[in-house]
């Protein structure tokens, strides 16, 4: 490895250890605040493994983040948390490889209408199973799980996120989307396996989406459809990613941060507009930033004058 790598390294390993000792220095808003800033994160970085490639735009992330939450409220009580966790793994990456091998054959704005359709789907189908067999809308999560607990949850989820990621784009697999993402037919023709590539990556990308809301659950203590398959979570998700750069792995890392606090002020000084002012941030980010800051800056950078090269005097 070279000085830079290592260099490299030492500075995200001494990242992580003030970011993992960060529950332990703030008060209980911060932490709340960090949370929140973790699970989008997470959420937007697992969005762009694969939309980012495939340039597919996925409005399922509540359906899958739903499914999550609802699984440790029908099982948090009854078996241990890392076996809830990998029975809500299970579930997600089942559910994702069903809807991607039925679905991905479609692309552009029709894949885009059916998974906005999946997750309202999903969320009517637990209403008539509530409503019908419990007899019950919501359900009260009562799980031995500290504030503490999903925050430090929530930053491993994100380290294996940017990890898994960064495997995947130095991969074959990784490689293979690219060219889907720049001409699926071309890459039908050079013998891709198109439809193994997008339902694997589709399915790593949903298992972290799950995870997320897995994770997250036991911090409402309370939950019901609305809350667990609220389709903001999906078109917050979606602008994040596209504000940050769904194209390379920290671009929407770079956007959840700012837009995180933006949603958060706007949710507590105006509760009856945020929607409004969330779908205005929409259209200027599409408008302005077609390919988000991580393309701004590489833009700007490629324009930068190169150094004057000083003139050779010849003896």
């Amino acid at each position: 490895m070279s000085p830079t790598q290592i260099a490299a390294l030492a500075a995200g390993g001494a990242g992580l250890v003030v970011l993992a000792l960060l529950p332990f220095y703030i008060d209980a808003y911060y932490l709340s605040l960090s949370i929140s800033l973790l699970q989008f994160t997470v959420l937007a970085t697992a969005w762009g493994l694969f939309s980012g490639p495939t340039r597919y735009v996925s409005l399922a992330t509540t359906a899958f983040f739903g499914v999550g939450a609802y699984t440790v409220a029908v099982l948090g009580e009854l078996l241990a948390w890392p076996l809830v966790l990998l029975i809500a793994t299970a579930i997600g990456a089942l559910m994702a490889l069903i809807v991607g091998i039925s679905t991905l054959r479609l692309s552009g704005l029709h894949f885009v209408i059916f998974t906005f359709g999946l997750a309202e789907l999903v969320r009517q189908l637990v209403i008539w199973y509530e409503v019908n067999k419990t007899r019950v809308l919501g359900r009260y999560v009562f799980v031995d799980i500290t504030q503490s607990d999903i925050y430090w949850q929530l930053l491993a989820l994100a380290v294996a996120v940017f990890v898994i990621g960064w495997l995947i784009a130095r991969s074959r697999l990784g490689f293979a989307l690219r060219i889907i993402g720049e001409d699926e037919t071309v890459a039908k023709h050079c013998g891709i396996n198109v439809t193994l590539a997008k339902v694997t990556l589709f399915t790593i990308s949903a298992v972290f989406i799950t995870l997320v809301g897995a994770i997250m659950a036991p911090r409402w203590t309370y939950i019901e459809p609305s809350i667990a398959f609220n389709p903001t979570i999906s078109f917050q998700v979606v602008i994040m990613a596209l504000l940050g750069g769904a194209h390379r792995l920290w671009g929407p890392a770079v956007g959840s941060i700012p837009l995180t606090l933006l949603f958060e002020f706007l949710s507590t000084r105006f509760p009856a507009t945020s929607t409004l002012i969330i779908g205005i941030v929409f259209l200027l980010i599409v408008y302005a930033l077609p390919s988000g800051v991580v393309g701004l800056w590489e833009r700007v950078s490629r324009r930068k004058p190169e150094p004057p090269v000083a003139p050779q005097v010849q003896a």
